[in-house]
C-alpha cells in the first residue's frame, strides 16, 4: 500500500515541468506535458494533487509545530528542560505552563505548516478549474482538494480560533482579514458536506492516505463533538449521525491495538486516515528520537542517539490499568500488560537486550543478571525512568530519568529517525467513543456502552471481565478512556477544552504538577495568539482576544 503513496509523492515532483510550453510547433516534446494535457489519467491526478499531501508530514509530526503545540499544551505530554537540554528559549515551558505569548516561536512555524497546505490546495483548484478541456475527473478533483484543504482548516480553526479564509491563487494572503471562529467552522462544514458525493466511498488500498467519504464523515463527527467549543452550540445529534456513517464503513478494530502504530502498520483495518512515511523515501517521522533517552540505543537498535525528550507525567501515566501477568525464565521476569495500551510507556529499569514487539507482551521487567541493566552513561545512574516530576526545570543527574517514555509508535531498529511507521490521525476506536460520548451528553444512550466494551475488550485481549456496566458509562470514565485510548494523538486538548466549556470545570485550566499555576478562566487560553510575524506581515489581521 505503501508504494502507492510513494508513487504520489515521487511523480509530485513532475508538476514542476507541466506548465512548461514547446517553442517549436511542429516538434512533440514527450518528456513535457502541457497543464490541459495533464490531468487525464489516474496516476497524473495522483501526481498533482500529490503536494497538498506532502504537506500533511508537517501537520502529523513534528518538534516546532502543530503536534507540539496540542499535546504539550494538554496534560499528557511534556518536554522539561534538563540541563540545558530542551531549555529552548522556554516555548517548551510556555506550552506546559500556558504562558505563551504572540511572540512564541513555536506559533508562526505551526502556521506557516497550515497555511501552506491551504496555499497548495488553493494553488492546485485554481491550475485543474481553468484548463479547457476541463478533466473528466474535474468533480471529483476539487472534492478531494476542498475536503483536504477543510482539514488544513480545521488545524487553523482549532489552534488559532479567528482566521484568515483565502479562497483562491490569486488571493494576497496578506491583504484578508480574520474570519470569526464559528464563520470557519461553517466553512469548514459546507465544504465537507458539498464534496462529498465527489469522494471515494472505497477503503482499501486503493485510497490509503487518501481523503475519502469515510473521511469526511469521522472529521465532522469530530467537528461536532467539538462543536460547543467552536461555536457556542451543541451538535450532538449531527456528531453521532455521522459517527453511525463511519461504523456502516468497511473499519474493523484491530486484533492488537499496536498494530495500528507499527513500522508495519500500512495493513491496518481500524486506521481511517494516515499520513504515510517512510525510512527511505517520505522522512520526517522521528517519534522514537523526541521520546528515547540517550542509552535507548541497543535495546531498540538504532544508529544514533535519541534526544531524551518527549515525556509523560505520572498524573496522565496514571489513567492506565499497569496490572499485568509476570513469567519467569532463567534469570529474568517478563511482564505482560492485562490493558495492552499501558504497554505504550516506558517506566521502571530499563535494559540492554533487544525490545520486542509488540510492546505489550513479554517485556522485561526485572533480572538478577546486573549486567544486562542498562546505565545512563553520564551519571552513572541506573536507566530507570520515573514518572514524577520534581519541577519542571532541573540539571540534576536523576532529573534526565524523570518522565514515561511513549513508544505507541514503535521504534525501528536499524533507524535514527525517518520511521516506517504511518501516522494515524483518524482511527475506528476515536469514533466509536466520540459517538459513546455525544449519546451521554444527549441522554439518548442506546449503543454507547456497547461501543465502549468492544473498545475494551480489544485492549484487554478479549477479556470481557473488564467491560463497564452502565453504570461506569460516565463522562469522567470516558475521558480516561479517551486518555488510555488516544494518547499522544492530537485529541487530548481538544478533549479537555470541550469538557472544561460543557461543565464550567477547570479540565484544561487546572493547576497541575510540575508548577503549572490555574489559568484564569476565561477562555483565551483556549486558542492560541495570532504569530506576531503574522500581524507584522498583514496588518488587517487583528489579534485573538486576551492577547497583545
Amino acid at each position: 500500500m505503501k508504494k502507492i503513496h510513494k508513487y504520489i509523492r515521487v511523480a509530485g515532483a513532475l508538476l514542476m515541468i507541466a506548465g512548461v510550453s514547446c517553442t517549436k510547433l511542429d516538434q512533440k516534446l514527450y518528456s513535457v506535458v502541457p497543464q490541459s494535457e495533464f490531468w487525464q489519467t489516474p496516476a497524473q491526478i495522483a501526481a498533482g494533487v500529490a503536494p497538498a499531501y506532502a504537506q500533511l508530514t508537517n501537520i502529523a509530526w513534528g518538534n516546532n509545530n502543530v503536534f507540539p503545540m496540542q499535546e504539550s499544551s494538554s496534560d499528557e505530554m511534556i518536554v522539561p528542560s534538563r540541563g540545558n537540554d530542551w531549555a529552548d528559549a522556554g516555548h517548551w515551558d510556555a506550552l506546559w505552563k500556558h504562558t505563551w505569548a504572540p511572540t512564541g516561536n513555536f506559533l508562526d512555524p505551526a502556521w506557516q505548516d497550515i497555511f501552506n497546505g491551504i496555499s497548495k490546495c488553493n494553488f492546485i483548484l485554481s491550475t485543474v478549474n481553468s484548463l479547457s478541456p476541463v478533466p473528466a475527473s474535474l468533480a471529483s478533483i476539487n472534492a478531494e482538494v476542498k475536503t483536504l484543504r477543510a482539514f488544513y482548516y480545521f488545524q487553523a480553526m482549532d489552534l488559532f480560533g479567528n482566521v484568515p479564509l483565502t479562497g483562491g491563487a490569486n488571493v494576497n494572503p496578506d491583504s484578508v482579514t480574520n474570519s470569526s471562529r464559528k464563520d470557519v467552522f461553517n466553512f469548514i462544514e459546507s465544504e465537507l458536506k458539498a464534496s462529498l458525493p465527489g469522494l471515494s466511498s472505497t477503503g482499501d488500498n486503493t485510497t490509503y492516505g487518501k481523503v475519502t467519504k469515510y473521511f469526511s464523515y469521522a472529521l465532522l463527527a469530530r467537528m461536532y463533538l467539538n462543536a460547543q467549543v467552536y461555536t457556542g452550540t451543541v451538535r450532538w445529534t449531527d456528531c453521532m449521525l455521522y459517527c453511525d456513517s463511519v461504523l456502516a464503513g468497511p473499519y474493523k478494530l484491530m486484533t492488537n491495538y499496536f498494530d495500528n502504530f507499527s513500522p508495519n502498520n500500512d495493513g491496518s483495518t481500524e486506521n481511517i486516515f494516515v499520513v504515510p512515511f517512510d525510512h527511505t523515501n517520505i522522512g520526517g517521522m522521528s517519534w522514537e528520537m523526541f521520546t528515547l533517552h540517550y542509552q535507548s540505543v541497543p535495546a531498540f537498535g538504532l544508529t544514533s542517539t535519541p534526544y531524551n525528550g518527549f515525556s509523560s507525567t505520572s498524573d496522565f501515566y496514571n489513567n492506565f490499568d499497569t496490572s499485568s501477568t509476570y513469567t519467569t525464565t532463567g534469570a529474568n521476569t517478563y511482564r505482560t500488560f492485562k490493558d495492552m495500551r499501558a504497554g505504550q510507556y516506558l517506566v521502571g529499569q530499563q535494559f540492554t537486550t533487544p525490545f520486542t514487539y509488540p510492546q505489550n507482551q513479554n517485556v522485561l521487567f526485572s533480572t538478577t543478571n546486573t549486567s544486562i541493566e542498562a546505565v545512563d552513561q553520564q551519571t552513572g545512574l541506573l536507566l530507570a525512568f520515573n514518572p514524577t516530576f520534581p519541577a519542571f526545570s532541573s540539571g540534576a543527574g536523576s532529573f534526565r530519568l524523570c518522565g514515561a517514555r511513549n513508544i505507541k509508535y514503535f521504534p525501528q531498529s536499524g533507524t535514527a529517525g525517518n520511521q516506517n511507521n504511518d501516522m494515524a490521525l483518524l482511527r475506528l476506536s476515536e469514533v466509536m467513543l466520540t459517538k459513546a460520548e455525544a449519546e451521554l451528553r444527549a441522554g439518548q444512550v442506546t449503543d454507547a456502552l456497547q461501543l465502549v466494551n468492544q473498545v475494551r475488550e480489544r485492549a484487554y485481549s478479549g477479556d470481557v471481565s473488564h467491560d463497564w456496566t452502565s453504570g461506569q458509562l460516565t463522562l469522567p470514565n470516558l475521558l480516561a478512556e479517551r486518555a488510555r485510548e488516544l494518547a499522544w494523538e492530537m485529541v487530548r486538548r481538544q478533549d479537555l477544552i470541550r469538557y472544561e466549556v460543557a461543565s464550567g470545570m477547570p479540565y484544561f485550566s487546572a493547576a497541575r504538577s510540575p508548577e503549572k499555576l490555574q489559568d484564569v478562566m476565561d477562555g483565551h487560553l483556549y486558542i492560541f495568539p495570532i504569530p506576531s510575524l503574522e500581524i507584522t506581515a498583514n496588518a488587517k489581521l487583528v489579534q485573538n482576544p486576551g492577547y497583545h
